[in-house]
């Protein structure tokens, strides 16, 4: 399983950073310690304060797709200029104020595709610092998992 999340890696990445208005590109979680069997995929996207979520949650929605059909997840997190975390990408494909009843999202729609349920999930400043920098700069660390090392060198070509 680590493998087939990880083959999306390069994908996503050449994707999301085509999109205007985006400035870092992390990645973080369990997928990035030697867990043989992650439960999932985790970006953390620094965007600008007006960046259409639009695209990128399209992404994101195609990147889960992939993901679950291997039975795991993915989350694209959201972070500001400042990197603070302000939400994740909203999974729905229509993100309106009062589209969808179950939506938990403190101010949904207000920013579309912006799902900011931060009292159900939020990341710490130190967790959002710590994220493994994929783009604009390639950040090495010692101690990653051989195979993600294989998969951040296809990165760099």
């Amino acid at each position: 399983m680590r493998a087939e999340l990880l083959s999306h890696l390069p994908w996503f990445v050449s994707a999301v950073t085509k999109l205007s208005g985006i400035r870092r590109v992390s990645l973080l979680g369990s997928i990035t310690t030697n867990k043989p069997n992650p439960k999932d995929i985790d970006f953390l996207v620094e965007v600008e304060d007006e960046t259409d979520l639009g695209p990128l949650a399209r992404l994101g929605r195609k990147l889960k797709g992939r993901a679950q059909q291997m039975n795991r997840g993915a989350d694209i997190f959201l972070t500001n200029p400042q990197g603070h975390y302000i939400g994740r990408t909203c999974h729905w494909k229509e993100c309106r104020p009062g589209k969808r009843m179950s939506c938990d999202a403190l101010n949904c729609g207000k920013r579309e595709f912006l799902h900011d349920d931060l009292a159900t999930v939020t990341l710490s400043d130190e967790t959002v610092r710590s994220a493994l920098e994929l783009w604009p700069t390639l950040e090495r660390r010692s101690g990653l998992p051989d195979d993600l090392e294989s998969v951040l060198d296809q990165l760099e070509v």
